[in-house]
């Protein structure tokens, strides 16, 4: 139970085609011939980063929505991505957690991007998501989530406090390396290629400063604004090095992460147990 095997998708999009990008995903996804455990999809990946979701957004039980259970069910995957949803007249951003059962959880995207005119057209997330697979925990954000430290960054317990090794047995150490929420951040984006070097750097930034592992699945290609993008999807070690990089072209990459790969270091390098203790105000109390 200490492996987790992810398999991102760097892709085109069919500009604000739903129909289109679903047939296209799923004809990807079952080109895999490898091991899948959790499959990660961009953001907005049925339609691209379009400011129309008047006229794109689906509902929870939405074809969208349903094809992903159908497509996790039948792969026996969890399938993630962010795509527009409707709900009581407001639309979201929302990164979808599909599980094989037919559960989904979800994350509504915190920081719009006003660049762009999202916080016209969207309304903001208030809670931050962390899942469970396997004994990981996952904590999920979208795109311009990523350039925002705080929201990201680990709340430490004090040691003592859940400082248990896993399957719940204390060990010496265990306050070191247990001591931070997740072990693992997904970020989905449509980051331009004019901006990539921001993205690569707030990657590495966010696994390091957090001791976790990082994933980050961008698109690649023209959408309908004409804006470019390069991908740079990666995964990095909880020392921020690179272990799958792909700048343009579309690519499909598994990668097997091994937590005790992030124990040893979260022992080594006890950094969180330093960390400054905080709030976030702003967060639903219920979150």
């Amino acid at each position: 139970m200490s492996t987790l095997t992810i398999t991102t998708i760097q892709s085109s999009l069919h500009w604000e085609d739903p129909a289109a990008n679903r047939r296209m995903f799923a004809e990807k996804i079952d080109s895999v011939s490898e091991k899948m455990e959790l499959v990660v999809l961009p953001e907005a990946f049925t339609t691209g980063f379009s400011m129309q979701p008047e006229k794109l957004a689906e509902t929870m039980d939405g074809p969208t929505v349903n094809w992903m259970k159908s497509l996790a069910a039948h792969k026996r995957i969890i399938l993630t991505g962010s795509v527009f949803i409707e709900e009581e007249g407001h639309y979201f951003n929302r990164l979808l957690w599909v599980l094989p059962n037919g559960q989904v959880g979800h994350y509504d995207k915190r920081h719009r991007f006003a660049y762009a005119g999202e916080d016209q057209h969207f309304s903001a997330g208030s809670r931050r998501f962390i899942a469970s697979v396997k004994g990981w925990r996952i904590f999920l954000q979208v795109c311009y989530d990523l350039r925002f430290p705080v929201w990201s960054r680990q709340q430490s317990h004090p040691p003592g406090r859940g400082a248990t090794h896993r399957g719940g047995v204390p060990s010496a150490g265990a306050e070191y390396h247990r001591t931070g929420e997740y072990d693992l951040l997904i970020t989905v984006a449509n980051w331009p290629e004019r901006r990539n070097h921001a993205w690569k750097t707030l990657l590495a930034a966010r696994a390091i400063e957090n001791q976790c592992y990082v994933v980050g699945v961008n698109r690649v290609g023209e959408d309908g604004n004409g804006i470019y993008h390069s991908g740079d999807s990666m995964i990095l070690d909880p020392l921020g090095t690179p272990l799958y990089q792909k700048e343009h072209g579309e690519d499909i990459h598994t990668l097997t992460l091994d937590i005790s790969n992030l124990d040893k270091i979260r022992q080594q390098l006890p950094f969180l147990r330093d960390a400054d203790a905080f709030t976030l105000l702003n967060e639903s109390p219920d979150a």
